[in-house]
């Protein structure tokens, strides 16, 4: 199943105003050049920062770590332009029976109550709907990009409305990008000229003209940054999402050249969203799990039958496999063959262990959409010596752990993340980082 980073990091498929796919915390560390990596990139200051240098030395560490990171944020963006997110969110609005019916009746009221319902469902963050001009209902976050439009139809397949949403809270979108990157996220508008402000993120860049890309330095430290173009909901204003990271953190990124350092940040962000689906996410199932009384019963009675109904009724896009042991035990075990990063916690009814629950919010599958959709990698899966999941085909012969690999015309830096089985066990991935990246 996958959660399609969240509303991620905020849905599995909710929004980011999903949770965040991984929350992890930059911490600054400080404002000295990077060193070792052979970077001449120009640090500004003051009111030098709004002309930035817009490309330093190609070769250096900060601007390959920068420009690999600079497309895993846009890759996540794209999740709010097309992706099974937006597909899920236009189904919503355009299938909605309620909606329609509330559109053709000309009831106000009727169509605000089956939109709000709409973004209660966590396919979509907001949405706007309009006829002959006139606004029928605004609800959700008004703060959102990436706007879609649509055409609401009637019975008879007539146009009857428009409607305008978007699946990415300026909020949302900022926290999944800063989890993945591990770096300070900020939305700014962009005029004519290049000008613009800061409408959204944790740091104010200055105002007026500013570079594509750069280095900047902000509250007394120097940042590395790249940026993208991106688009306001509802009215599609441009904007640009610019991504910023502390220039000495990104030290550990480098590699003997800017390929190294490439396979490297992404080998990070891999880990990165694999630690995200054993993370801070699986609490609130583990809450939800602890507190099932349904559940709890069964357990307290030793009852296999009872506790696997339970289970049933607690695997949702949030959990796709739960068991229970009891001692050691197998009590019940419900959910997919090939799932991953699980997470154990004890079952307790009136005050003592009657149990133990163990689950996992992600599988093989999700897991290989997910670093496809956020970072653009292939991947290949391994239970032991057998190929579970693939991406380039269902007989690529040998894999190698690591290093180069070309296959079928393509090349490939590969990269191996010893994760975790259900319920234990070594589960191999081996992410494909394409060279050229991008």
């Amino acid at each position: 199943m996958v959660r399609g980073v969240r509303h991620a990091l905020a849905r599995r498929r909710s929004s980011m105003a999903r949770a965040t796919v991984a929350s992890a915390t930059l911490a600054t560390l400080g404002t000295a050049a990077l060193a070792g990596c052979g970077s001449t990139a120009s640090h500004t200051t003051g009111a030098d920062a709004r002309s930035a240098v817009s490309d330093p030395t190609r070769g250096s560490c900060a601007t390959a770590a920068l420009e690999a990171l600079g497309h895993v944020a846009a890759h996540v963006y794209h999740e709010g332009v097309s992706s099974e997110r937006t597909l899920s969110a236009l189904h919503a609005v355009e299938g909605s029976a309620s909606l329609r019916s509330a559109v053709e009746a000309g009831d106000a009221i009727a169509v605000r109550n089956a939109a709000q319902a709409l973004v209660a469902t966590g396919h979509l963050t907001s949405l706007r709907v309009a006829r002959e001009g006139k606004v029928l209902a605004a609800v959700g976050a008004g703060d959102a990009v990436a706007p879609l439009n649509g055409t609401l139809t009637g019975v008879g397949g007539a146009p009857i409305a428009s409607f305008a949403t978007s699946v990415w809270a300026d909020g949302g979108v900022i926290a999944e990008t800063n989890g993945i990157a591990e770096g300070k996220t900020v939305l700014r508008t962009r005029g004519p000229a290049g000008d613009g402000r800061t409408v959204a993120g944790a740091l104010a860049l200055p105002g007026g003209e500013l570079a594509p890309r750069g280095t900047l330095t902000q509250g007394g430290t120097t940042y590395e940054y790249t940026s993208f173009p991106a688009s306001a909901y509802p009215s599609g204003q441009p904007l640009r999402e610019y991504l910023l990271r502390p220039l000495n953190s990104l030290r550990p990124l480098c590699g003997a050249d800017a390929e190294a350092t490439t396979v490297n940040t992404l080998s990070r962000v891999a880990r990165l969203i694999y630690d995200g689906e054993a993370g801070g996410r699986t609490l609130p199932q583990v809450r939800r799990v602890q507190s099932n009384q349904p559940l709890l019963e069964a357990v307290a009675r030793r009852d296999p039958q009872a506790t696997r109904a339970a289970i049933v009724a607690l695997l949702t896009d949030h959990v796709v496999r739960l068991r229970v042991t009891v001692g050691g035990r197998l009590l019940s075990d419900v959910g997919g063959p090939y799932v991953l990063a699980p997470v154990s916690a004890p079952l307790r009814l009136g005050g003592r262990t009657i149990g133990e629950l163990t689950l996992s919010i992600q599988d093989d599958e999700g897991y290989k959409r997910l670093v496809g959709r956020l970072a653009g990698l292939d991947s290949v899966i391994y239970m032991g010596s057998r190929l579970v999941k693939s991406t380039i085909g269902y007989s690529p012969g040998p894999v190698p752990t690591s290093g180069p690999f070309d296959y079928r015309g393509r090349r490939y830096r590969a990269y191996t993340l010893v994760a975790k089985a259900f319920p234990s066990g070594p589960l191999r991935i081996t992410l494909l980082i394409p060279i050229p990246y991008s």
